[in-house]
């Protein structure tokens, strides 16, 4: 797809917490990584649920991996029936839950998922803490229409290849949606902080950025930690500055949204 000069295209994009992002653009609605419910599991939500409104009928859904903060079945459910892109053996095992639309792709492949909005799954390092009972595939997803070129990174360690995903994608990016927390104080293993996150953006030349994975969930249990931990970007405006000084930060706050 080749994007057409001078076409001006109104695009929204809402940060619905964690990494809930929806960005309606060319007429289309893509949702990613849903976390729709009050609560996830034992993981309190700081902020209350996005309203129907904000994420009621997508035309397409984009599934980074099947940690449960990513893809939470009563969630899925409350959007089944949309095309939902991700790694094949993860749409193999939510179509055994009852995922309808449930879409595995391979490398290389684009699904257009409405008409000028295709999306491709791109690599993601996150096998830290593999799950006994799910699928374990990580990818983040490529988005490209007429208007723009967004990667969702979904969560990952940093790797080489992320400058080379302005190539795939055959035009720079746009944006780029980045995780800048993991499930501790201290960072672990296939997770972004902010200094990792500010990196990822200059290596994918982004023009704007969205962090999300922080500031919306919390576990009780966890009084160890210090305080806030979860809830704060941990420094990632200086970081951008100093190491993509280039890219512009999107600010939101959970279920707020804005137009590009």
């Amino acid at each position: 797809m080749r994007l057409r000069p001078g076409r001006l295209v109104t695009t929204r994009l809402a940060w619905l917490g964690h990494s809930t992002v929806v960005l309606d653009v060319d007429g289309a609605r893509v949702l990613t990584d849903p976390l729709l419910q009050a609560h996830n599991g034992i993981l309190r939500r700081m902020t209350p649920p996005p309203r129907r409104d904000q994420w009621a009928d997508p035309d397409a859904v984009l599934i980074s991996h099947l940690h449960h903060d990513h893809a939470e079945l009563s969630s899925l459910r409350m959007v089944n029936g949309a095309p939902t892109v991700t790694a094949p053996a993860n749409a193999d095992f939510l179509r055994g839950k009852g995922i309808r639309g449930a879409t595995g792709l391979v490398a290389d492949d684009w699904l257009e998922v409405a008409p000028g909005v295709e999306v491709r799954l791109v690599r993601a390092i996150h096998g830290h803490r593999p799950m006994p009972h799910r699928p374990n595939a990580a990818n983040g997803h490529l988005l490209r229409t007429s208007a723009m070129v967004v990667w969702f990174a979904g969560d990952t360690s940093l790797y080489d290849e992320i400058a080379v995903l302005a190539d795939l994608a055959e035009q720079p990016v746009d944006l780029a949606v980045v995780p800048i927390g993991g499930w501790g104080a201290r960072l672990s293993g296939g997770h972004m902080g902010p200094r990792e996150a500010a990196e990822a953006c200059r290596l994918v030349g982004a023009k704007q950025a969205l962090a999300v994975h922080y500031g919306t969930l919390t576990v009780p249990a966890m009084s160890r930690f210090p305080r806030g931990w979860m809830q704060r970007p941990g420094g990632f405006d200086l970081a951008l500055a100093d190491l993509a000084p280039g890219c512009e930060r999107i600010r939101l706050a959970p279920s707020e949204s804005v137009t590009l």
